[in-house]
């Protein structure tokens, strides 16, 4: 059969068949590769060659002139002689990439992000708060509809380095989670990832050393929170005044439902699934329930009827617990700081500062004050729910339950000292604009 160079202008002069007939130009310059065209005029590629599996040669359509340029159906008939020569059908390959590719479209970060969330966070102590920030940190920056395997560790990197220009403590936690995040994708097998893209991202290097924890809140400052926290009021408000009171941790308050309160026989049960440990680790803790802490129970909201839920601090009626965010950080910040500059300015003080804290914090002020109070050790660790090491924490069941319930009293008697004065004492603060 006759070959020539085929042109946009041959193909477009080329007239239709005779009826019921067809004819075929093949091209000069890629070998094989040839325009059919029938008695209506329609024009198709087409590749005649020896395909894998068939001992004579055959003719295959590449795609019709129009929706499928010259050039285009060269570079396609070029690799499918590239397929061919390693014994490998063109069809089986398309339909291959075309499966490669349905099930990259299917497995967005959304998606996979989501069964990360209801099958490994579910059931953990903290499951809530990494859910949130992997829906409004990891979501917005990389795209909900964006394929998995899409994102690389520049886009990690990237988000790592603007949340660290603003909130570094954040920044690390977030490169936290992307790191498990990645791993268990990658552990899955059913998501097309095969390495992290969070792997060799190393916290040390992107965001710096991590911080030596020693920071111990002074009694000004003390005074300072407690007075923010009765400012901002419900929910947030009385959750920083149960932390000050209890030396929990953040989420073991914010999180608190009234199932886990015996308020006949003042326990406070915080059950397992609730705190920190490793591995199937956690223990329930009891935290008494001393007067100061009966007493803002008593003040705190209800919630009543069909679409009411159990949480103590909550914005859903109970249905969901609140979200202690950064937001609510940086109002207690504030006030604190408005507090502190009153005080310094009834001293004569000009020069007056918060550094930094946080929440975190308050249990080790109040692990500091405990000390002072000369509580033992074994009595400020059960307060504070740390597994003892070694066999002692193996065998030694003990709670030290009215050993936490008498330094929980004698810490809420000294903060009472600290957050409410003698009248003789008070300094009466103004208001901003007073």
């Amino acid at each position: 059969m006759a070959r020539e160079v085929l042109t946009d202008r041959r193909l477009k002069a080329l007239k239709p068949a005779e009826a019921g007939k067809r004819y075929e130009i093949m091209d000069a310059i890629v070998p094989g590769l040839g325009i059919r065209v029938t008695d209506k005029g329609q024009q198709t590629f087409m590749l005649q060659a020896r395909f894998p599996g068939s001992s004579n040669p055959t003719r295959r359509a590449i795609g019709e002139y129009g929706v499928v340029t010259l050039e285009e159906a060269r570079e396609t008939a070029r690799a499918w002689h590239k397929l061919i020569g390693r014994g490998i059908d063109p069809k089986e390959e398309e339909q291959r990439q075309r499966a490669q590719e349905k099930q990259k479209r299917a497995n967005t970060l959304s998606f996979v992000a989501e069964d990360f969330i209801a099958e490994k966070l579910s059931g953990e102590r903290k499951g809530n708060e990494v859910a949130s920030n992997i829906r409004t940190e990891f979501l917005p920056a990389w795209g909900p509809t964006t394929p998995i395997t899409d994102i690389s560790d520049l886009d990690i990197l990237a988000l790592i380095k603007a949340k660290k220009r603003t909130a570094p403590a954040q920044a690390r936690n977030l490169l936290g989670i992307a790191k498990r995040f990645f791993a268990w994708v990658v552990d899955q097998r059913t998501y097309g990832l095969s390495s992290s893209p969070a792997e060799h991202l190393r916290p040390s290097k992107i965001i710096g050393e991590k911080p030596t924890a020693d920071r111990v809140l002074k009694d000004d400052e003390l005074f300072a929170l407690w007075r923010a926290a009765d400012r901002i009021g419900y929910p947030c408000g009385p959750a920083y005044k149960l932390l000050l009171l209890s030396a929990l941790r953040l989420n073991e308050v914010a999180d608190a439902s009234w199932t886990e309160f015996d308020t006949g026989n003042l326990i406070w049960t915080i059950p397992a699934s609730r705190m920190k440990g490793r591995e199937g680790k956690a223990r329930a803790h009891a935290v008494p329930l001393t007067d100061d802490i009966i007493a803002l129970l008593a003040a705190l909201p209800r919630f009543t009827g069909k679409d009411s839920g159990k949480h103590l601090f909550s914005t859903t009626q109970g249905v969901k617990p609140v979200w202690m965010s950064d937001k609510v950080k940086k109002r207690i910040d504030a006030r604190m700081l408005r507090t502190l500059r009153a005080l310094a300015r009834r001293r004569g003080d000009d020069t007056v500062s918060l550094p930094g804290w946080t929440n975190h914090d308050i249990r080790r002020t109040v692990r500091s004050n405990l000390s002072r109070l000369r509580i033992t050790e074994e009595a400020r660790e059960a307060l504070l729910a740390h597994v003892r090491p070694g066999i002692k924490g193996t065998y030694d069941l003990h709670d030290y339950f009215d050993e936490k319930k008498e330094a929980l009293e004698l810490w809420a008697a000294r903060l009472a000292g600290i957050v409410k004065p003698q009248a003789s004492n008070v300094v009466k603060l103004r208001r901003a604009g007073q």
